[in-house]
């Protein structure tokens, strides 16, 4: 027999036992088909294709609450895997169902359907929508309010899952008032309450600037930064997301965020945490920076550079890596004194090293030289400037010879500095095509200098003052 064969043979058995006479007995099936449809999806499909899913939902609108429980728990076991599942949920009318098991007395079944609710509603916009037009949203709003922590949870979930998809979803979930509940549970002491809080928080606020600031107006500052101390990791990752999506929008919100203190916050988070954990903050770091001078000499200022090139530095997986390179170059870019700020960290020849290295994703690759070039073009800081001299593909070079070209015209020191420290001589050995933006570079640091000195310096002039010597005809006495 057939894998196929068998599972038909199986729910040809179950399916009978689900309108059996003892309500003990159709309980018992119905978990057990959720049970296996939980498992994967070819089981899932099966219970689809033996027409058992008409069955459950007429039979969830009439039995008792464990029966319910069991019914919904089939068709949230069927939902998750895939689209296709969800969609034959929803074609089998289970969504009217479900919606009056959220009016239930019995918490357990509010919370199983809510569960359903929100596994058909993550896969895509279209399934969400069809969860809203069900009249789910207002219902699953009051659940947030019920006293049942676990209810609270599932039905924050599925919040989150409906908002993820489209600014209108989250609207909707807007609209039904779920933001003054959700913001008032941020620091409830349950861990798995407070991720999924924070998640749906989340989902609402990334659409667009005023759906982030509807949730800023909930007076979630500072209460929200409590969240980057929690135990629990996952907390952490969700409270830094949140806080993320709400800094991207606008200079405005990200000059909010630091004015109550989440610029500091953040950076300790990122500090006190590892992995993917510290990626939302990491991004969150960059959005800041990216909005305007002030906003990333804030993340100066609380230290954000130290803590980031550590990231670069200490994380294994490339896209961290990425991440922080990314910021790194988004607070440099804005003025000498910014890319200062990143160049003493020693962070370029890290970003040089991860730009030129094989194993690098070709992700890291681009993001850091994007960030050399941008912390390049206005770093003035001639210390830091003159390892890539030595180091620098040709591409890099360019900008680091621009660079001191720019300098040297009008700082005698790091004129003299820069014969002694032997970057003058190293100069002299680049080959620029003639004409390129490159020898235009090389000449305007050679005449910053005597002609004798450059000739001094230029590759070959030793052996040229040795056959001077050699042709040189002493004076006879």
């Amino acid at each position: 027999m057939s894998q196929r064969q068998v599972l038909q043979g199986v729910m040809s058995l179950l399916r009978p036992l689900l309108l059996d006479v003892v309500p003990t007995i159709q309980q018992t099936a119905a978990l057990a088909l959720g049970r296996l449809a939980n498992y994967n999806d070819d089981l899932a499909e099966a219970v689809v294709k033996g027409d058992i899913l008409p069955q459950l939902v007429y039979s969830l609108a009439e039995q008792n609450r464990f029966y319910k429980k069991a019914a919904a728990f089939v068709l949230r076991a069927v939902g998750k895997h895939s689209p296709q599942l969800a969609q034959a949920i929803v074609d089998c009318g289970a969504l009217d169902t479900l919606v009056i098991c959220l009016e239930d007395f019995d918490p357990g079944v509010k919370e199983a359907a809510a569960w359903a609710l929100g596994y058909i509603a993550r896969h895509n916009a279209e399934l969400s929508q069809a969860v809203v037009d069900a009249g789910a949203v207002p219902l699953l709003v009051l659940c947030i309010q019920e006293p049942e922590v676990a209810l609270k949870r599932i039905a924050a979930s599925a919040l989150s899952d409906i908002s993820k998809h489209s600014p209108e979803l989250a609207q909707t979930v807007v609209d039904a008032g779920a933001i003054a509940h959700l913001a008032q549970m941020i620091l409830n002491p349950d861990a798995k309450l407070k991720r999924q809080i924070l998640s749906a928080l989340s989902q609402i606020a990334k659409h667009s600037v005023d759906l982030a600031e509807m949730v800023v107006e909930a007076e979630i500052f500072p209460v929200v930064l409590t969240c980057l101390k929690d135990k629990d990791e996952y907390v952490k990752k969700n409270a830094s997301t949140l806080i993320r999506e709400i800094a991207k929008h606008t200079p405005e919100l990200s000059q909010l965020i630091v004015n109550a203190g989440g610029a500091a916050a953040v950076i300790d988070c990122i500090g006190s945490c590892k992995g993917n954990i510290r990626l939302p903050g990491i991004m969150m770091l960059g959005y800041v920076a990216a909005h305007s001078e002030n906003l990333a000499m804030a993340v100066i200022i609380s230290k954000g550079v130290p803590q980031l090139s550590l990231c670069l530095s200490e994380e294994p997986e490339d896209h961290i890596k990425a991440a922080a390179a990314w910021a790194l170059g988004q607070i440099g870019r804005h003025t000498p004194e910014h890319a200062r700020a990143v160049a003493v960290t020693n962070t370029l020849p890290v970003l040089l090293s991860l730009y030129m290295s094989t194993e690098s994703s070709e992700d890291l690759q681009v993001k850091s030289k994007k960030a050399i070039k941008s912390i390049l073009q206005k770093c003035t800081y001639l210390p830091a400037l003159e390892p890539f001299l030595y180091d620098a593909p040709p591409n890099i070079l360019k900008h680091v010879v621009g660079q001191f070209s720019k300098v040297l015209p009008h700082d005698s020191k790091a004129r003299r500095l820069f014969v002694t420290s032997g970057g003058l001589k190293k100069v002299q050995e680049i080959k620029a095509e003639p004409g390129s933006l490159l020898q235009e570079y090389i000449n305007s640091i050679n005449n910053c200098y005597p002609e004798e000195i450059v000739r001094y310096y230029s590759p070959g002039y030793s052996e040229t003052l040795l056959q001077r010597v050699d042709s040189y005809q002493p004076l006879a006495n």
